[in-house]
């Protein structure tokens, strides 16, 4: 019997093309604008390490200049980063089950074999301690990060991004190869597999949305090369800075710091060292501020840094505004195409048809609508999200098609054409067919 129904629904379709083509475009363009901002909104509202949401924490410590604020806006807010001192503090102390301090560096890179046709390019690193990658739960295709004694001595290795393992060395197993970072040989000892936080709750610096760095290598080379930060480097103090070794020591805050605390007393026992730490500072004349030392959860984290900001809230209800503009429209041309079948539908009623079943036939036919609308809806949706790749650099993985996205816009199509043939199948059901059948 469904088939029946159905079979009759597209022949009533057919039989006004015109109709039916502005019907299922109406409900498309409106799905199809619903999908690219809800599929925006639904990567960069995202957690992306939601595993591990309880027990990482980013850290923070107000050494900020005592007379202004970090935050004008927000006075109570310290700084997202830590100064260098800060930094080897917070790695030296033993609480946390694991910790991480990190920056990003820029380098040249050129293959280890001298016979490679890649020429030498410009890349950015991320110089973190070893703990990084089981902190952050990253996905190894070949080999593994290193161990604590390459941290300690600083080794020349190196953990290759899958794109820069892909460029280099074709995709193949280069654990245990080499290339060359600034002319210094580096031997590779794990490449990752395809791993693309969005956003990128690590580092929100320099852009929540951009791509992992190219490679990560030990953070103790950083202070052994004097590698200068590719990321922020904010400072308030009037200092004279005139060699690495002064501006490690400086009031610049430049590093990132994370901490994985499995435990509520744990968290209690690294607020306190923090809370400690700081106070031992001011006696030394620093952190002039009002202690303010700050444990965060990723999920916090990207609300404070308002990763997610209202206009991406407004925009999404505007699209959805939108789609119900669209469904008032489809709900007029229903009750037109409807209304032009009156006397056929009259006939129907007085060879014995119900209600229920002029209720059902005619709800098959707005589902079939809706079904259409939902895949044109992707369609547009889909080149919408092209567009905008092509309008933004560096969003490309915020504007990649999320399959979950599509297919709750295909169910929210489905849904768009039922609630628009509501109310025109109800008056079509209630149709005295006396006066139609007079007049024929």
């Amino acid at each position: 019997m469904f088939g029946f129904h159905v079979r009759l629904g597209l022949k009533s379709l057919k039989r006004n093309p015109v109709l039916t083509a502005l019907m299922i475009g109406a409900i498309g363009l409106g799905v199809g604008v619903c999908l690219t901002t809800l599929n925006v909104y639904y990567l960069v509202s995202g957690n992306p390490i939601r595993s591990k949401n309880d027990v990482l924490f980013a850290v923070q410590l107000d050494s900020w200049d005592p007379a202004d604020p970090w935050d004008d806006e927000n006075p109570a807010r310290p700084p997202p980063e830590l100064t260098h001192r800060d930094a080897t503090a917070v790695l030296a102390s033993e609480i946390p089950a694991r910790s991480v301090v990190m920056h990003k560096g820029a380098f040249v890179l050129a293959p280890g074999e001298e016979d490679s046709e890649v020429k030498p390019y410009i890349v950015e690193l991320r110089l973190t301690p070893g703990d990084f990658f089981a902190m952050f739960n990253t996905p190894f295709k070949y080999g593994s990060g290193w161990d604590e004694r390459a941290d300690a001595n600083g080794d020349a290795v190196i953990v290759l991004s899958k794109d820069t393992n892909d460029k280099v060395f074709g995709g193949e197993d280069s654990v245990g190869r080499s290339i060359k970072l600034d002319d210094r040989e580096y031997r590779v000892v794990g490449v990752l597999d395809e791993w693309t936080p969005v956003p990128k709750f690590y580092d929100l610096n320099n852009g929540a949305f951009d791509e992992i760095e190219e490679g990560f290598i030990p953070f103790s080379r950083s202070e052994m090369l004097e590698v200068s930060s590719a990321g922020n480097t904010n400072c308030w103090k009037p200092e004279s800075i005139n060699s690495y070794r002064e501006f490690l020591t400086s009031e610049c805050v430049w590093i990132q710091a994370w901490v994985e605390l499995p435990t509520a007393a744990k968290v209690a026992e690294f607020q306190s060292w923090l809370d400690s730490y700081v106070g031992e500072q001011k006696k030394l004349g620093r952190f002039q501020r009002p202690l303010n030392n700050r444990l965060t959860r990723p999920d916090e984290w990207l609300q404070v840094n308002e990763v997610v900001s209202d206009d991406n809230r407004v925009l999404l209800g505007i699209s959805f505004m939108f789609l119900a503009v669209c469904l008032l429209n489809t709900v007029g041309l229903l009750l037109a195409k409807f209304s032009g079948a009156a006397a056929v539908i009259s006939l129907h009623r007085a060879l014995g048809a119900s209600r229920a079943l002029i209720f059902r036939q005619h709800m098959i036919e707005v589902s079939i609508v809706g079904i259409a609308g939902g895949v044109l809806g992707v369609a547009l949706g889909y080149l919408g999200l092209i567009g905008l790749r092509q309008l933004y650099n560096g969003y490309e993985e915020v504007t990649r098609l999320h399959w979950d996205v599509a297919i709750v816009s295909l169910c929210m199509a489905l849904i768009a054409g039922v609630l628009a043939g509501l109310y025109p199948t109800w008056r079509i059901m209630r149709l005295q067919p006396a006066p139609y059948l007079k007049t024929q």
